[in-house]
């Protein structure tokens, strides 16, 4: 790494949002360290397996990742009175402002100099809702990696590196969502 270089932390949701994430990064030079940090994801197990896909996605790009605490019930505190919203709505905010704040907090005890976010890579996720929940958080790159078919490329490297590709946000409220919209479609 150059002197001049600025250091990115890169705030990690799953695999596959971090692949293409990681591709266009890398490419323009940053020198990105991941940060996983989702104790929205539920149950623990759903949590495990998406991180050892994270696991194995760093070691393909050769990236350093740090985990960050697991701690579901902060979480559950967080967006609490929040639980019956919809996908996109007000608990989504919250919870982007959850681990964007966790992940400046990383940011700063590490000394990087910037950070942002795989979420904006999901066309299930606006992006302008991302960089709202980080106003205000110093270091904050608004990097809208669904541009120039961000989430195409993400499919693309999924498959060739066969990434597990969940069918839900992370929570138990998204999952219930997605139960019943499963249940719907059949």
């Amino acid at each position: 790494m150059s002197s001049d270089q600025v250091r990115y932390l890169l705030h990690v949701c799953c695999a596959p949002c971090a692949s293409a994430s990681i591709e266009r990064l890398t490419e323009r030079g940053e020198d990105v360290t991941l940060f996983f940090s989702n104790s929205n994801i539920y149950p623990h197990q759903e949590y495990l397996r998406r991180l050892a896909e994270v696991e194995r996605l760093a070691r393909i790009f050769s990236v350093p990742l740090i985990e960050d605490i697991y701690d579901h019930e902060s979480w559950l505190r967080w967006v609490s009175g929040l639980e019956d919203e919809p996908e996109k709505g007000r608990r989504c905010d919250r919870c982007f402002a959850y681990s964007l704040r966790r992940t400046a907090e990383k940011a700063e005890e590490l000394g990087m100099q910037q950070f942002s976010t795989t979420l904006s890579i999901s066309p299930h996720k606006r992006s302008a809702s991302l960089f709202a929940a980080a106003e205000g958080l110093d270091g904050f790159v608004p990097d809208d990696f669904k541009k120039k078919n961000g989430f195409a490329r993400s499919i693309a490297l999924s498959r060739e590196f066969e990434l597990y590709r969940q069918d839900y946000c992370g929570c138990e409220f998204s999952k219930r969502a997605s139960q019943r919209h499963h249940t719907r479609s059949q």
